[in-house]
């Protein structure tokens, strides 16, 4: 999907009265959460989750780590803890990819990026019945309705570790119309966008960390 297709899709829905409520009550959320906490505004509520233990972080940060390289000279970086904005939608990835030089696409109140500059967002999926929900289908769905390209799910609690890879959005259905499931310790290869052809393996999921 193309940035202009992307961006079409998130500038022709208007904004109901709902949307304009949460928006301004998760911007006075945000400047009163403790240290450690973020909001984001996933269909229709606002939800508040806290930082992710260890292995959720390390496993953001080893794949960023290699993203860093795959990208380099590409014109793309790897990002963390930056708002992602569809149209009054918050999100914060534990990982995305956008162009390096995103002045364009940043908010005019400079609070985040644009959707339509999103080419890649990941989840490590945390512990809990809502944050595992959250990732696996609120977020599959926001992501599908925004036009997101691709989609992945680094799961530790699905069987004995999934990463999922999701693509070819329709937004109009909110899914991913394409999917790729690969036990930890499996490599699996991003197939689309400017992460084409990066693999993910067990240096990233972490082989120790497969469950008995």
């Amino acid at each position: 999907m193309t940035a202009l297709a992307h961006e079409a899709t998130e500038t022709a829905t208007p904004h109901s009265d709902l949307d304009e409520a949460l928006w301004l009550a998760w911007q006075a959320a945000v400047e009163k959460l403790p240290e450690g906490f973020h909001a984001e505004i996933i269909e229709g509520s606002i939800e508040v989750s806290p930082t992710g233990r260890y292995s959720h972080g390390e496993s953001a940060n080893e794949l960023r780590d290699s993203l860093v390289v795959f990208l380099a000279g590409s014109g793309y970086a790897a990002r963390q803890d930056m708002n992602v904005i569809h149209g009054r939608k918050v999100w914060i990835p534990d990982l995305f990819i956008a162009p390096r030089d995103a002045k364009e696409h940043v908010t005019e109140d400079g609070i985040g990026i644009k959707a339509s500059a999103v080419e890649l967002v990941v989840e490590v999926v945390s512990p809990g019945r809502d944050s595992i929900s959250r990732d696996r289908i609120r977020k599959r769905r926001a992501y599908a309705r925004a036009g997101i390209p691709v989609y992945i799910l680094i799961d530790d609690y699905d069987e004995r570790g999934i990463v999922t890879v999701l693509t070819a959005p329709d937004p109009d259905k909110a899914v991913y119309d394409d999917e790729v499931r690969a036990p930890y310790g499996t490599a699996v290869t991003v197939p689309a966008g400017p992460a084409k052809g990066f693999v993910i393996d067990e240096e990233i999921t972490g082989a120790l960390r497969v469950k008995a």
